[in-house]
């Protein structure tokens, strides 16, 4: 596939289905096919596993890790390091389904991160995302591309439906405590736990509780993920000290009460 057809996929709307829509609002998360072509995927997967593996700071052995360190590597903002991955962190396909399903009228970018998950990989605990962000309104989506095909024994993204309204954990890090807290908190919602198809990619509200099982296969899981909020969204005052340094590292010390409108935040996409 030519580059400029790679650039137009990335830039073409993807139709959202009303009950997608539907369905997220209700389980605060969506699983769609079809949302990249495979040959999206490997050509800017080349790339930024590239970026992984040059960026990667985290060397020990695995049975040196803490289990947060065991769940994966990360590797934040890729679109500030290389212009090709920004290409890909910028999809206006991308970013207009994470409006349609927020149902606001644009979304700006909080951040991106790759998170790769190594051979042996242990699991990612129990969390809710929005934990760490310190941001006034729940309406913030992550969106999850696997690079490959990911079956269960990958360790595939896992969604507790419906946790996105509970209060339960929110002021929890995502940690063995977390894993225990919410395993005994979360009996009461229903587990999503299926295999991603390539080209399938998942969206999930900053509140929903989600984990992902240890990676069994042999092979890296590799994923891309950005996390969007709407483009009105107001900064808050930290809660934690995770909040005061997302604070200064992706928000640009912008001022509480303020919309986030740095560098660092542009609009992806807009309706408007």
């Amino acid at each position: 596939m030519q580059k400029s057809a790679l650039l137009e996929e990335l830039s073409t709307p993807y139709a959202v289905p009303a009950e997608a829509v539907a369905f997220y609002r209700e389980n605060g998360y969506v699983k769609l096919k079809n949302v990249l072509s495979a040959e999206a995927i490997a050509y800017y997967g080349e790339i930024i596993t590239d970026l992984v593996f040059k960026l990667n700071k985290l060397t020990k052995p695995m049975e040196e890790r803490t289990t947060y360190e065991k769940a994966f590597l990360q590797i934040m903002n890729l679109w500030r390091e290389d212009e090709t991955a920004k290409e890909f962190v910028f999809s206006k396909r991308l970013a207009q389904i994470a409006a349609d399903l927020m149902e606001v009228e644009g979304v700006r970018l909080y951040h991106d991160q790759a998170l790769y998950k190594e051979p042996s990989g242990g699991i990612t605990p129990w969390h809710a995302d929005q934990f760490y962000w310190p941001l006034a309104s729940p309406k913030t989506v992550t969106v999850w591309i696997p690079l490959q095909a990911t079956p269960l024994e990958m360790g595939p993204l896992a969604f507790a439906e419906k946790s996105q309204l509970v209060e339960i954990g929110r002021d929890v890090e995502i940690s063995d405590e977390s894993e225990a807290l919410m395993q005994q908190s979360l009996t009461q919602f229903s587990l999503h736990e299926t295999p991603f198809d390539l080209g399938e990619v998942s969206y999930h509200a900053g509140w929903l509780f989600h984990r992902a099982g240890a990676n069994v296969s042999g092979k890296a899981r590799k994923v891309m993920t950005m996390i969007y909020m709407d483009k009105d969204q107001q900064i808050m005052a930290p809660k934690n000290s995770y909040q005061k340094a997302d604070w200064e590292t992706w928000l640009a010390s912008a001022p509480v009460g303020s919309k986030p409108e740095s560098y660092l935040n542009p609009i992806l996409f807009s309706h408007s």
